[in-house]
């Protein structure tokens, strides 16, 4: 990764595709921790041409948070404790360079947590995926 990514979340880092996401979710391949209120889940995949080692989605569900400002505030702080952090995944990744890794954080709790919190938490679950993979 160029010093210059480091830091950043580009749209390409970005989890999308309805098989991928249903092969994360449907198990078998996939793995999964938590470390309240943050759960995550992830898989390793192939990696096509000119693809991205490392591809993330968040997700805040309703029932959590009825008012999607609520939601939007939540998913602002797990995006940017991710790009934080984020190298220490790529690191790991470059290691496999025919793999790539999709990863899911859902948050758990109805409450709002402060953000050094909440990037104490995924920093955890980074570390322990980066130890597993």
């Amino acid at each position: 990764m160029s010093p210059h990514g480091l830091f950043t979340f580009r749209k390409e880092e970005r989890l999308v595709g309805k098989s991928l996401i249903d092969k994360l979710f449907r198990g078998g391949e996939s793995r999964s921790m938590s470390s309240y209120p943050v759960r995550v889940v992830y898989c390793l995949t192939e990696r096509q041409a000119d693809d991205i080692p490392v591809k993330v989605m968040v997700s805040v569900p309703k029932r959590c948070f009825k008012h999607a400002v609520d939601r939007n505030r939540v998913k602002r702080q797990l995006r940017e404790a991710f790009r934080h952090h984020k190298a220490l995944l790529w690191q790991v990744m470059e290691e496999h360079p025919n793999q790539s890794l999709a990863v899911v954080f859902i948050w758990l709790d109805a409450n709002h947590r402060q953000s050094s919190e909440v990037e104490q938490r995924v920093t955890g679950l980074i570390h322990r995926i980066a130890e597993k993979i």
